[in-house]
């Protein structure tokens, strides 16, 4: 606690410096400083005003444990000490909510995405279970009026997906979605198993930031670009022009190919749109190691291969093994119900950042 009101105490000190500050005329005049200076103060704004709150609470508890001594009759003391215990719940309550106001907003937040899904052990019912997954994904973007677009797609023929790479565009897409990556795991009786065994089958999915042209640079020097003839389950012909793209990173060995579209010059646009988004991911994971080598990220590291959550069809279970969340209600999350899901996600981030930031 006495951490928190430190930093509480110097927010303050703060605050009131950019309140002398904004009217000087000196700073009025430097338009980018004065800009600067107001999105600062209006980031401190509501936790200044919440810790003056908490401090109101606080005097009220210091006079009220004072009456608490001072009261003679039974029946006087026991409505001050009812008042005392509602106090220390408000005083609790605001010292919850200015830890979670004084959480930095991560830029990546507002950030749009690009989602890759990909088929793993267990075959064609990995295949099934990715399309699966990308209708849960496309149900809750559209509760969220987010935007779809599918970037690339291989699908085996018969309902089923080896790989979907798609983008979402929309408000706070990757502040929503950021803790979807890693291994989904799928138990159910497979259609094609006539003994009704069931089988367990994973599916990986990522989850890239998109990034703009101008925050990563790709010299056309460092890209191979060859174009094919695009093809379709069992590889037969789709298209009669070599309008398929694969694009290979030569720094990296990243390969990207997309042959969706009909035409060449939108398939290599999508697929400079998935290689840029892939090469801003292995950027910002390399900052996060960097600012986190003092600590684990307890929620999980967003790796592909860590397994993230398990959908258990015969029990209508689905349960997140980063937080012990299980709910009894698949088939309403697999229709795009992910609202209890994500913000169970959020919270605990918060709260795994806060035991750093204030131990």
């Amino acid at each position: 606690m006495n951490i928190l009101k430190d930093k509480l105490e110097k927010i303050a000190a703060r605050f009131e410096e950019i309140q002398k500050l904004v009217s000087d005329p000196e700073v009025i005049r430097d338009n980018n400083r004065y800009k600067s200076l107001t999105q600062e103060y209006a980031g401190l704004q509501d936790i200044v005003e919440e810790y003056k709150k908490l401090k109101g609470i606080e005097s009220g508890i210091e006079e009220t444990r004072e009456l608490v001594g001072e009261a003679g009759d039974h029946d006087m003391k026991e409505l001050v000490q009812e008042e005392l215990k509602s106090l220390e719940k408000r005083r609790d309550e605001s010292v919850q909510r200015l830890k979670f106001l004084m959480i930095p907003k991560d830029p990546l937040d507002l950030k749009n995405i690009i989602m890759e899904i990909r088929a793993g052990t267990g075959g064609e019912e990995a295949a099934l279970f990715v399309a699966d997954l990308f209708r849960m994904y496309s149900h809750y973007a559209e509760s969220k009026k987010w935007k779809i677009e599918i970037m690339s797609s291989n699908d085996t023929g018969i309902g089923g997906f080896k790989e979907i790479i798609f983008s979402v565009t929309g408000k706070s897409v990757y502040e929503n979605l950021r803790y979807e990556s890693g291994t989904h795991r799928v138990q159910r009786v497979p259609v094609t198993e006539s003994g009704g065994r069931i089988h367990t089958s994973a599916v990986t999915v990522a989850v890239l930031p998109e990034a703009e042209e101008t925050e990563i640079d790709i010299s056309p020097e460092d890209l191979r670009v060859d174009v094919y003839r695009s093809s379709g389950p069992g590889g037969q012909s789709v298209n009669t022009t070599d309008s398929a793209v694969r694009i290979t990173h030569i720094p990296t060995g990243m390969v990207v190919t997309c042959q969706d579209e009909k035409s060449q010059h939108k398939n290599k646009a999508k697929a400079l749109r998935v290689l840029r988004a892939r090469l801003y991911e292995m950027e910002e994971k390399k900052k996060q190691q960097e600012r986190s080598q003092a600590r684990r990220n307890q929620i999980g590291s967003g790796d592909r291969s860590e397994r993230i959550r398990t959908y258990n069809f015969p029990q209508n279970r689905v349960t997140d093994h980063r937080i012990n969340l299980t709910l009894y209600r698949l088939e309403e999350i697999l229709q795009g119900d992910l609202d209890e899901i994500v913000e169970a996600l959020k919270i605990n981030a918060r709260e795994e950042y806060l035991k750093f930031e204030l131990s």
